[in-house]
């Protein structure tokens, strides 16, 4: 089996995130068998860590490369941006990954014949908006360069300790 048919199928069956990749194309979970209990819905990759994080991020980036953005990756210009090593950016993997749960639970078998337009209309546009956007997650990156974004700084503080003293009054009040 050539790389790209390896690949194909992996993403075949990580189109539904709750799809392990040896479940075969297209394919949801398993039914379980009498007196198993079905399988536990997906967690969402932030409360992941170790190779449970890894797998997901393996599914997540499968879709993303071989569906999400073969059919909605657009131009990228400098009022829409998009970082090649977007797994870099948290705030990119949470969106994708939750955009990625709701395609499953929207597109997949046994899903209401609506469902992908509802997936269109509720979940594609707003994340790849705000994903693109140029003060995004991807703002600064360039096709080949990516830019770590600046976290916001914020000043340590007990808290447990007494809240911090009111501000001055303005002078201008």
């Amino acid at each position: 089996m050539s790389t790209t048919q390896s690949a194909h199928s992996e993403v075949s069956a990580a189109g539904r995130p709750d799809a392990a990749p040896s479940q075969g194309a297209g394919s949801g979970p398993a039914t379980p068998a009498p007196g198993e209990k079905p399988s536990a819905p997906p967690r969402f990759i932030l409360y992941l860590d170790g190779p449970a994080y890894a797998q997901t991020l393996r599914q997540l980036t499968l879709w993303t490369h071989h569906v999400l953005l073969p059919v909605y990756g657009r131009e990228v210009t400098s009022q829409s941006p998009w970082c090649s090593v977007w797994w870099e950016h948290p705030e990119a993997v949470a969106q994708l990954h939750g955009l990625w749960l709701a395609w499953g639970d929207l597109t997949g078998p046994g899903s209401d014949m609506t469902g992908p337009a509802i997936w269109h209309r509720d979940y594609m546009s707003s994340v790849m908006d705000t994903l693109r956007d140029p003060q995004g997650p991807f703002a600064g990156c360039k096709p080949g360069m990516h830019r770590p974004k600046e976290k916001p700084v914020v000043e340590a503080m007990d808290p447990f300790g007494p809240p911090p003293p009111p501000p001055p009054p303005s002078p201008w009040s």
